[in-house]
């Protein structure tokens, strides 16, 4: 039996109605796949800004899961372990909000109100702007769970007390987002908005307190970074690391490679290449240049004194000897280096800085740059510990830092051995 047919002007409803139907589901459906496009687009600029900070360097404990947490962190005040800030519903981020995340990278205080310890650069971050936040937040939402409670602090009496951190940050926290220079150049500020945002670099660059605190008027002047004997150095003057004279590509090729032409990264700087700046746009990381070269010169009269004279002259032939044996061959008789494989000594500032902890640290301990992108196979420096007394340590470094015309200072035997013991992180 046939069914029955619909009159015509009934037939031709019903294709207009199918096809507003088909229409309707079609434009679902662009407006689903535009908002899972913006949804991934906004993951991925998120999963970029986490490089930019870093963000995975803390919050990982070695050998364990990404943003797990709990990482051992050595202060003089105890010691810090990292949170889980991976979307874990009950140990982690999972439960948190956007503006609870904003709030806490903005203001340093945790979603109940507590205040973070500074060991989370939070004086820096709070310079990251709302969207930048957010998309942060939306990355880490969307990383794979990991179910792993957090570590209570172990901080010494009265540090452990978080109500004295009223203190600290009254002297050295400004909340607020970066602000534009409207006098500089685009690319000025968004190297401003990295190098002191995200990329927090004057938490290392500048030279820590007794309180823990850093003096603005001596942000990128250098310092010892607490705990793991490494120095950093001063961005700003020439007799260390100031890039002045530096051009912008030898500033670039170092950031993002590790190595440049004039010199090579190692110690606590070769982890932040390795796992945050190679990763940075070319663009970003000349931005970054163009801001650091511009910081303004402190200068740096500082001259040897007559007993450090005296020792130059004393260790000079022993330092020259070992230096023809040991190093000759990869950095050149005259220090001139070769290349990124081995970089120069003469004229290299890391070399004459007024701390010698760094030469001194290579030398016993040697080292790699990091493996980049940009440099995937880096040579490396062999280590002299097992084969140098202190006393020809000391002779060697004190040639490095003295010969070709470099302007470093002597040091001593008791130098090197202070040194001998020093964690290798």
């Amino acid at each position: 039996m046939s069914k029955p047919s619909l009159p015509k002007k009934h037939r031709g409803l019903q294709i207009a109605t199918s096809r507003s139907m088909l229409c309707l589901a079609f434009g679902m459906f662009a407006l689903v796949q535009g908002a899972r496009s913006q949804d991934a687009a906004t993951i991925a600029k998120g999963e970029y800004l986490a490089r930019a900070g870093d963000c995975i360097a803390c919050h990982s404990d070695p050998g364990n899961k990404p943003f797990a947490g709990g990482r051992a962190m050595a202060t003089p005040f105890g010691t810090l372990y990292s949170p889980n800030i991976s979307p874990d519903s009950t140990t982690g981020l999972g439960a948190w909000t956007a503006d609870e995340f904003y709030t806490m990278m903005h203001s340093g205080r945790t979603r109940s109100g507590a205040l973070l310890y500074p060991a989370m650069p939070f004086a820096s971050y709070t310079k990251v702007t709302r969207a930048d936040a957010d998309a942060i937040f939306a990355y880490l939402k969307n990383v794979p769970p990991v179910h792993q409670q957090n570590r209570e602090q172990d901080l010494k009496f009265p540090y452990n007390n978080r109500n004295l951190l009223l203190g600290w940050r009254t002297l050295y926290f400004k909340e607020g987002e970066y602000k534009p220079d409207p006098s500089k150049s685009t690319e000025w500020n968004r190297g401003a908005y990295l190098v002191e945002g995200l990329g927090h670099c004057s938490m290392c660059h500048t030279a820590i307190n007794a309180l823990g605190g850093s003096s603005k008027s001596e942000a990128f002047q250098g310092g010892l970074i607490p705990m793991q004997e490494w120095y950093a150095p001063s961005l700003t003057s020439n007799r260390e690391a100031g890039l002045g004279d530096w051009s912008i590509k030898d500033i670039s090729d170092l950031l993002q490679a590790g190595v440049s032409a004039r010199g090579a990264v190692y110690g606590p700087m070769a982890e932040v290449v390795y796992n945050s700046l190679q990763y940075l746009s070319d663009s970003d990381i000349r931005a970054m240049a163009v801001y650091l070269k511009a910081l303004p010169s402190t200068g740096d009269t500082t001259a040897p004194n007559e007993v450090q004279t005296q020792d130059r002259l004393r260790l000079a032939p022993l330092g020259k000897k070992i230096y023809v044996a040991q190093c000759a061959m990869c950095h050149g008789v005259n220090g001139e280096g070769k290349g990124w494989d081995f970089p120069p000594l003469a004229a290299n500032q890391s070399i004459q800085m007024s701390s010698s902890v760094n030469p001194i640290r290579m030398v016993l301990n040697g080292g790699y740059p990091p493996g980049t992108i940009r440099n995937p196979r880096p040579y490396g420096m062999p280590p002299f510990a097992q084969q140098l007394s202190d006393e020809e340590v000391a002779a060697v470094v004190t040639y490095i830092r003295t010969a070709w015309n470099n302007h470093g200072t002597a040091i001593t035997a008791q130098d090197v051995n202070a040194l001998r013991s020093a964690p290798l992180n």
